[in-house]
């Protein structure tokens, strides 16, 4: 037995799969990754794959920085982990002081932890928690966004329900508002009578429709609107992923909505949770999605990409405001008895400020940019598909929605795994992605090389146009 193998026998015996049917798996044969270099994966045949989900959106400047290496190095000659209960570090103080000064303006709190569901639980004590020591205690609610996904933890659960991934522990999660998401493929019925989606070929895509994006700015504000006019008092915070919802498939918000958001927010006095750990760290084009529309919310959660995908790392960062009211006399009982083991976890942060340090040495922010565009043109390769609903892009983050018919947007039946097929057809040619369903997410690693970004693209337009052809062929 050679070393693939061994590792693929361990895996199928021992490794249980996050969001993977196993039974399915264990018929397989995976890939094993044993080494990355740059924008690739190897596995341990050594066959090289374009990593072009960012290993799960996460990974910023590629594998094997250097930089990044040498500052865990660094840190590990000094001390790897050490408790922020009593105990003050000196990574995370000055990562926190870093992420601050970057941050929105007034979010001057930095609260640790490991992953971005466990963020966002901290916001929703947080939230929770502010409400009860300023005297409205029963504000203790939460409005999602339909289609939100937010993680997998009893809370971000509830704020991000899916019946898909959730149902089973639909015992488990508590009760939260819902208003309506701008789904340009999927919108509100009230707006799909007055306009539909644009489903011609060679057209606008349906996300691209501003007829289409105003309507539904207008509708799904003000369902916002009267949901926390009616529920306010209730009511704790907004949850929402801003400029893009990820999980949902890629759902790109209309200009307008993060700011008409806020505003509302602000209007019936109830607070702003903004779920940044997908669309944070540079991935829509700026550093912090919210700075799109100049949002600065009472709480923003980011994780993924803060330690450039090295190290597991989440921070959740909040105003003046909301601390204050955590703080008081011992007897006052405002504590926020909330944590975890490896909070502020001192090589996470080292990695995290090297990583942030290499945005503006690399002048990141506008390589970004520039490979958005050039995603962009190579994609407008597939407006004449008849098999593509829809490309939904925000920056370097891209989904390409399949479906059996554009012209009536009629779905493959999911049973069929469409997307998990098209993702698969892909890497025999040397590239990774994976799939929302039907829509093929691309999140090329951030840095990317302009060579490597259109080997990418010089797959992923091929593998489409060959499959809807075929399917053309076949009369389906």
């Amino acid at each position: 037995m050679n070393d693939t193998d061994h590792l693929v026998a361990l895996d199928r015996q021992h490794v249980w799969h996050p969001f993977t049917p196993m039974k399915q798996w264990r018929e397989g044969t995976p890939l094993v990754i044993a080494r990355a270099e740059g924008e690739y994966l190897i596995d341990s045949d050594g066959k090289r794959y374009i990593d072009g989900v960012s290993s799960l959106w996460c990974n910023v400047h590629g594998h094997r920085v250097p930089e990044i290496d040498q500052a865990i190095r660094d840190q590990l000659d000094k001390v790897a982990h050490s408790t922020l209960l009593g105990l003050a570090s000196e990574q995370s103080a000055l990562f926190a002081g870093e992420l601050v000064a970057r941050a929105p303006k007034g979010l001057d709190k930095v609260f640790y932890s490991d992953a971005g569901a466990t963020a966002l639980e901290a916001a929703f004590k947080m939230a929770v928690g502010y409400w009860h020591h300023t005297g409205r205690p029963k504000r203790t609610r939460f409005v999602g966004v339909t289609g939100a996904y937010h993680g997998d933890t009893t809370g971000s659960m509830s704020v991000g329900y899916s019946d898909f991934f959730h149902k089973p522990f639909a015992s488990m999660v508590f009760p939260t508002f819902w208003t309506e998401a701008p789904d340009a493929c999927r919108p509100p019925a009230a707006v799909a009578a007055r306009v539909r989606p644009t489903s011609s070929t060679g057209g606008l895509w349906p996300s691209e429709d501003p007829a289409l994006a105003a309507a539904m700015l207008e509708h799904c504000l003000a369902d916002l609107d009267g949901l926390l006019t009616r529920h306010g008092d209730e009511i704790a915070a907004v949850v929402i992923e801003p400029i893009m919802q990820g999980a949902a498939g890629m759902i790109c918000q209309p200009p307008g909505y993060v700011r008409g958001v806020a505003a509302l927010a602000r209007k019936h006095d109830v607070l702003l949770i903004a779920d940044e750990v997908a669309v944070g760290f540079g991935r829509t084009g700026k550093l912090f999605a919210c700075e799109h529309e100049e949002v600065r919310p009472d709480i923003l959660c980011l994780a993924k990409g803060i330690t450039g995908g090295y190290l597991p790392l989440a921070a959740t960062l909040a105003t003046d405001r909301v601390e204050a009211a955590f703080t008081g006399a011992i007897a006052d009982r405002r504590t926020l008895f909330h944590g975890h083991t490896y909070t502020g976890n001192a090589l996470a942060c080292a990695a995290g400020r090297a990583s942030l340090a290499l945005f503006e040495q690399r002048g990141l922010i506008a390589r970004i940019n520039a490979s958005a565009a050039t995603v962009k043109r190579r994609l407008d390769a597939l407006r004449d598909c008849p098999h593509v609903m829809d490309i939904r892009q925000r920056g370097l983050m891209i989904g390409i929605e399949l479906c059996k018919n554009r012209a009536t947007r009629e779905p493959f039946e999911s049973a069929q795994r469409v997307g998990a097929a098209v993702c698969m057809a892909m890497r025999p040619k040397g590239l990774i992605i994976r799939p929302l369903g039907d829509t093929l997410v691309l999140m090329p690693i951030l840095a990317s090389r302009p060579e490597v970004l259109e080997e990418m693209m010089n797959v992923v337009v091929r593998t489409v146009q060959e499959w809807s052809a075929g399917l053309t062929r076949r009369g389906t």
